[in-house]
């Protein structure tokens, strides 16, 4: 039976089991402790949140899949003020890197009150700070951070809070894991991530 872990990644780890020459980050050898698995998708090492590890390299291949478009949800801790113009131009889409976005679902949130991180992101006592929550259906390199960005509001802090499978059910999220926990997937989920390898994608018939 293959083996499936959700981890909540902490800020300051590479999002692989080797060490990077002359990096200082951290690995995910430094939290997981189970042979064989490797990040279905991947977070910088200066983000924080969900992980999906695997030993199936199918089911990593289909998560990862551009083609399929699986929405991760995205808390963004941002410099300056929201405005609704900026969210309307993160869900329209935005240039990055010569090419634009695919349309986002953006919406200011209040702070969520994360546990502090460690270490603290920098503030500036003259420049207000506020939270985003993004939903994305692509991945490309520091994708958030640039979007972001593009729109005048710098990202302070990121966290991935949710990958959802869209196949009807509840996203995986990082509910009941702390920083730098992991848990194997429940047997529901494990029923629905077997399904997205199916020639349909979905669950069978009972």
């Amino acid at each position: 039976m293959s083996t499936t872990l959700l981890f909540h990644k902490p800020y300051g780890v590479l999002s692989q089991f080797r060490p990077e020459p002359g990096s200082a980050w951290g690995t995910l050898a430094d939290h997981i402790e189970r042979p064989g698995v490797y990040a279905a998708g991947r977070l910088d090492a200066d983000s924080e949140g969900l992980l999906v590890l695997t030993d199936d390299g199918r089911l990593q291949a289909r998560l990862t899949d551009p083609a399929r478009g699986h929405w991760r949800r995205y808390l963004v801790q941002v410099e300056g003020a929201v405005t609704e113009a900026a969210l309307d131009s993160l869900r329209r889409g935005v240039m990055v890197k010569g090419r634009p976005t695919l349309p986002a679902r953006a919406r200011a949130v209040a702070d969520p009150a994360l546990p502090e991180r460690d270490p603290p992101i920098r503030q500036r006592l003259r420049v207000p700070t506020a939270w985003l929550e993004l939903e994305l259906r692509e991945g490309r390199n520091r994708q958030v951070r640039r979007m972001t960005a593009a729109v005048g509001l710098p990202t302070l802090r990121l966290l991935r809070t949710a990958i959802d499978l869209m196949d009807g059910g509840p996203p995986l999220d990082l509910a009941g894991l702390a920083p730098g926990a992991w848990r194997e997937v429940s047997p529901a989920e494990r029923q629905r991530l077997g399904a997205l390898l199916r020639p349909s994608g979905r669950p069978s018939a009972p």
